[in-house]
C-alpha cells in the first residue's frame, strides 16, 4: 500500500536536491528570525500546527514549528488534516504500506494505526480520501526531511463535527499514551479575505490555541468554520495532547499568502504552533 504523492512538482518541488534546498532556506530563516514566542528547549514536544499551502506560500511558516524537530526524537507521528475533495463522515486512516516523497519513503506505524482505530468507531479505511488530499502530503517533506524513517499515521478527517473532533482526539490520547510519539494538526486559517479582516479572524483561532481550548476553538468553528479548513483536526490534537499531560500551547508564527504574493486583498491565513509539556 503506497501511497504515491499527489502536488509534487507542482505544489512543491520533486526534484529531492531542489525540494532540500527549499527546506534547508525556511528552517534557516526560522532559525534565524527574532521571535519572543520561543519553546523551552528541555520541553517535551507534544504537538505540531502546520499550514498545508504550496511549500513558497506555507514553508516559510512551517518551519518554524518543525524547526523544533531537531534535538528531539520519536517513534511516531500522527499526522491530522482535513479532506478538501471527498465528503464522509468520521476519520479516514491509512493503515498500512507507506507515503512516498521525493525525499524517500515514510513508513506507516501499522500497530499504532490499528490501535488508534480500534479506540475509535469514526476511524474508517477509506483510500479515496487520501488519494487526492494535500493537507497531510504537504507535512511529508519537512518529515522525511528532519525525521527520515520516523513511521507516521495519516488521519484524514471529513465533515468536521464536534463529535468526531472529540471522538477522535480521545481515541489518539489513548492509543498514544506511553508512546513517545509527535501529533501533527494541519490546517490553514481564512481563505480570501483582506489582511486585515484575515488579521483579525485568524486572532481568534490563535488566541484559542495559545490557551489550549480546543473546546473553545469547537463553539467558534461551529459559529463561523470559515474560520480554519482544518479546524477540526486543530480540535482533536488540542484535546489529545491536553489529556496527555501537555501544559503550555504557543503560536509561534503566523503570517499570510499577502507576504509572498504581494496581494494583501485576498489572503489566506497560516500559523505554525507548538504545543508541550
Amino acid at each position: 500500500m503506497l501511497r504515491r504523492p499527489a502536488v509534487a512538482g507542482t505544489w512543491y518541488p520533486a526534484d529531492p536536491s531542489r525540494l532540500t534546498a527549499d527546506l534547508r532556506s525556511y528552517l534557516d530563516a526560522a532559525d534565524t528570525a527574532p521571535d519572543d514566542r520561543t519553546v523551552p528547549n528541555d520541553a517535551t514536544l507534544i504537538a505540531l500546527v502546520a499550514p498545508h499551502a504550496g511549500l513558497m506560500y506555507s514553508g516559510p511558516v512551517a518551519a518554524h514549528a518543525y524547526r523544533l524537530l531537531r534535538q528531539r526524537t520519536f517513534d511516531a507521528i500522527v499526522l491530522v488534516g482535513p479532506s478538501h475533495y471527498v465528503a464522509f463522515d468520521g476519520v479516514s486512516v491509512w493503515p498500512a504500506g507507506a507515503f512516498a516523497t521525493p525525499l524517500g519513503n515514510l513508513p506507516i506505524d501499522e500497530r499504532l494505526a490499528a490501535d488508534i482505530a480500534a479506540a475509535c468507531s469514526d476511524v474508517v479505511e477509506r483510500s479515496d480520501a487520501h488519494a487526492r488530499e494535500h493537507s497531510l502530503e504537504m507535512q511529508l517533506p519537512f518529515l522525511a526531511h528532519l525525521a527520515p524513517g520516523v513511521p507516521i499515521v495519516p488521519l484524514v478527517m471529513g465533515h468536521q463535527t464536534r463529535a468526531t473532533a472529540d471522538a477522535l482526539g480521545d481515541a489518539l490520547a489513548h492509543a498514544l499514551r506511553g508512546r513517545r510519539a509527535l501529533l501533527v494538526a494541519s490546517s490553514d486559517l481564512s481563505h480570501f479575505f483582506d489582511a486585515r479582516t484575515a488579521a483579525a479572524l485568524d486572532r481568534d483561532v490563535i488566541g484559542d490555541i495559545d490557551r489550549l481550548d480546543p473546546e473553545g476553538l469547537m463553539s467558534r468553528l461551529e459559529r463561523r468554520p470559515e474560520h480554519a479548513c482544518g479546524g477540526g483536526p486543530i480540535v482533536s490534537v488540542l484535546r489529545a495532547a491536553h489529556t496527555l499531560g501537555a501544559s503550555a500551547s504557543r503560536v509561534v508564527r503566523y503570517a499570510d499568502s499577502g507576504d509572498i504574493s504581494g496581494d494583501k486583498q485576498s489572503v489566506v491565513g497560516y500559523l505554525a504552533a507548538a504545543v508541550w509539556q
